[in-house]
């Protein structure tokens, strides 16, 4: 993404161009509390405006468009027109204890580096062990540094949004992705939660004899809006079936280690198990009941694990149907290319709305979708691919956040 050339820098504008701006932000609030202004004051104030309009047509337009849109100055970021890139912009993540999470997090750090965004931004990443104690806590510490942008992946959909709002009245742009919140001023970034769970099960339903079976649910991390929407996907189609029964239901965290020690403890208890419904850590729970001499599932639906699809490859000549849906890392990437286009003003406050990559048995191919070279709890979707990709970007980024010598595209849908 290039910079666009800029006839003017807001770097050290006129004493007169302040005023206008902090008058017409000061305007917006005593109108949100609901105070009335009669007679000469309102024609006083109506006068002052149109002035201002007037008088800073290169800068007015694109403050009252973002003042208007926002609501008032609860989320009117008045630091984006005090001055040109870079900005600054922060990650808080809430947990860096799965591959996924590392992964998304080496991207972070490796665009950052790397062209259009050297440039552009000055990055910095804080991680808070999934508490949101310590997150909360990090925010505070984020938001008194003054940046012009955070982008979070929450550990709670609610519990931060508190601090989310106060970020916001800060005049700090907030957007969130994957593990999103609810907080009103905060962007949104994410794919469709609810439909990943239900096309996962739809996908078992659809493939084992009869509509029937026992079925084991490998979840994710407890709490979180992702873990929620997923579950939720899921049992709307379990609902609709009642030859399907859920035999074993426990967390993998997201994890390939995680999923595989759980699963494994789980399996002295269980009978036949027929398909694995798996939001994340697929490559270990197959891992375990292979292990375990227990014949390999009729279907197995899960995330997008470099593992996974390479047992895509080996298993699918014996009639074994599989299907990897991605809940891609470079979510970030999307999250960071919004807060640049939103100050930069080439980009309306809206949220995004990725589409998923979906692979089986039959789609998977070995240097496009998976990759021997790469350990199997790898999330081989972390970059897009086609004519249409929204995120181009080398393994190496991913792997070990290097830079990459093609650089790194973004584009928004």
């Amino acid at each position: 993404m290039a910079h666009p050339t800029r006839t003017r820098h807001l770097t050290g504008p006129p004493r007169y161009e302040y005023f206008y701006i902090v008058f017409y932000a000061t305007f917006l609030k005593e109108r949100e509390k609901g105070i009335t202004m009669k007679g000469h004051s309102t024609q006083l104030i109506g006068a002052i405006t149109l002035l201002g309009l007037v008088l800073f047509a290169g800068l007015g337009p694109q403050t009252v468009r973002h003042a208007a849109a926002s609501g008032g100055v609860q989320t009117l970021p008045l630091r984006e027109f005090m001055h040109a890139p870079p900005y600054k912009i922060v990650l808080s993540n809430s947990y860096i204890g799965n591959t996924w999470r590392v992964e998304m997090e080496n991207e972070f750090r490796a665009a950052c580096k790397m062209a259009p965004y050297k440039t552009l931004v000055q990055c910095k990443a804080y991680n808070a062990n999934n508490d949101v104690s310590t997150q909360t806590a990090q925010m505070d510490d984020i938001i008194s540094s003054h940046p012009d942008a955070i982008v979070i992946n929450a550990a709670s959909p609610t519990g931060l949004n508190g601090v989310i709002t106060q970020a916001c009245r800060a005049g700090i742009l907030v957007v969130s992705y994957d593990n999103v919140v609810t907080a009103p001023c905060a962007l949104k970034v994410n794919t469709d939660q609810f439909k990943f769970g239900q096309q996962l099960a739809q996908f078992i339903v659809n493939n084992l004899p009869g509509h029937k079976g026992n079925v084991i649910m490998v979840t994710g991390v407890p709490g979180t809006h992702v873990d929620i929407e997923r579950n939720a996907g899921a049992q709307a189609v379990w609902k609709a079936h009642s030859g399907i029964k859920v035999v074993g239901r426990y967390t993998g965290l997201w994890a390939s280690d995680v999923a595989q020690r759980n699963t494994a403890a789980q399996l002295s208890s269980l009978g036949r198990i027929d398909a694995v419904w798996c939001q994340g850590g697929t490559d270990g729970a197959i891992r375990a009941i292979l292990a375990a001499h227990r014949p390999l599932p009729k279907v197995v639906a899960g995330e997008a694990e470099n593992g996974f699809r390479q047992d895509m490859l080996t298993y699918r000549g014996r009639g074994w149907k599989a299907m990897s849906i991605g809940q891609p890392p470079y979510l970030v990437l999307v999250s960071l290319e919004l807060a640049v286009e939103v100050l930069e003003g080439k980009h309306a406050r809206t949220d995004i709305n990725i589409p998923f990559p979906v692979v089986t048995q039959d789609t998977v191919k070995e240097g496009e979708t998976t990759f021997k070279a790469e350990p199997s709890s790898w999330f081989a979707d972390f970059t897009d691919s086609g004519p249409h990709a929204v995120v181009k970007i080398c393994a190496a980024a991913a792997v070990n956040g290097a830079t990459c010598p093609t650089g790194v595209q973004v584009h928004l849908p």
